[in-house]
């Protein structure tokens, strides 16, 4: 059996391999010590290796949803190793095999996630003096570029997004303790299997429809990304659709030291409340306040879009079926990652019995809505 053990974990040696072992997930060697240590679990032994006790720590399979949650949070990584074989027929150890590896900015599960933060997963890949950035929302598809001639550019432009996860070229010297870091080799990052990636998921010929022309560093650190959440995720990922190029001069430019200082959306605690936007998200669905978190760290240039904002939200203010429109939205699930989930085949019954009651309040709410249209 440890064997067996011994061979899957070596395909994943910067990961935790939860590997099943009846009614528990079983850690061992150092990742026992480190799950022992992160999770406050006791250590064990089970079992010699060159006559010294080898370190064993386990978890319930029932209980398994919020310890990964733990483990997420403090920017680990988990392969879960389930047994695909039949007990009964079996000749020696079950068969196992790893089914499903969560990393902290591919995580889709509700019980993972914040329901009012974004979970990005970003990727930087740097060509002469340019930086490309490469983010990625998996929970709702959400995927976004861009350039930065500065590294100060770019670290206000981290700042403001916050990943959970960044990966990096093997070879790349940038720091980086905010978050998970995973390296990559340098050949995921090839200009042209990128391009061959994109172009395959989305569907096109090439990305000039995405205003990605001349944007070849941002395009490596975007397919590299790519690669990695098909590695993940092991399935076909429908609902990434296409690319949006953020430009410098759409919005004000916030260096990193500015925006701590500022507390937009995170105080030096690392909190949200007692923020900018902790203070103004009066909004009654998860949806809308990592949209405003958005808004708020991304302060607008355009004065044309400024006041259509600013429009809209004179309307709603004025607008006397305001707080029958709050009940309604009230009611509303998560429809922006309830879908990502159907999509990667991860949903549960209690994510399409929201998504229908969901949709059973859209024509209420068109209704309620056409005067404003």
């Amino acid at each position: 059996m440890m064997q067996q053990y011994l061979r899957i974990k070596a395909d994943y040696p910067h990961m935790l391999l939860f590997y099943r072992m009846g009614d528990f997930y079983e850690l061992f060697y150092e990742d026992a010590e480190r799950a022992a240590r992160l999770l406050d679990i006791t250590l064990t032994a089970r079992g010699k290796s060159a006559g010294k006790p080898i370190p064993m720590a386990g978890i319930p399979y029932h209980a398994a949803e919020n310890y990964l949650a733990r483990l997420i949070r403090q920017g680990e990584s988990v392969a879960i190793c389930e047994q695909v074989g039949d007990p009964a027929t079996s000749k020696g150890p079950v068969e196992r095999k790893v089914v499903r590896i969560i990393t902290p900015g591919t995580v889709t599960d509700e019980a993972l996630l914040e329901e009012r933060r974004d979970n990005l997963l970003a990727t930087l890949y740097r060509q002469d003096s340019t930086w490309g950035l490469a983010t990625l929302d998996l929970a709702s598809g959400r995927f976004t570029v861009q350039e930065q001639e500065t590294e100060e550019g770019l670290r206000g432009e981290l700042e403001r997004l916050q990943p959970v996860e960044l990966l990096l070229p093997e070879e790349e010297s940038f720091e980086w303790k905010e978050g998970g870091l995973t390296r990559r080799p340098e050949w995921h990052f090839d200009p042209e299997t990128a391009l061959q990636l994109l172009t395959a998921q989305f569907g096109t010929r090439d990305l000039g429809g995405f205003g990605c022309h001349g944007m070849d560093t941002a395009i490596r650190a975007a397919g590299a990304l790519l690669q990695y959440v098909q590695e993940t995720q092991r399935t076909a990922l429908p609902h990434i659709s296409g690319l949006k190029v953020e430009r410098h001069d759409e919005a004000l430019v916030i260096d990193a030291a500015t925006r701590r200082n500022l507390e937009l959306d995170r105080a030096h605690s690392g909190k949200r409340e007692h923020t900018l936007t902790g203070l103004l998200d009066q909004t009654a669905t998860a949806m809308g306040s990592r949209l405003l978190a958005r808004w708020i760290n991304r302060p607008l240039r355009d004065r044309a879009v400024i006041e259509a904002r600013h429009d809209a939200v004179e309307a709603l203010v004025q607008w006397f079926e305001l707080r029958e429109l709050r009940r309604l939205l009230a009611g509303a699930g998560d429809i922006e990652r309830i879908p990502s989930r159907i999509a990667l085949g991860s949903a549960r019954p209690r994510d399409l019995a929201t998504l229908r009651d969901t949709l059973a309040l859209l024509p209420e709410l068109q209704s309620l809505l056409a005067p404003l249209e």
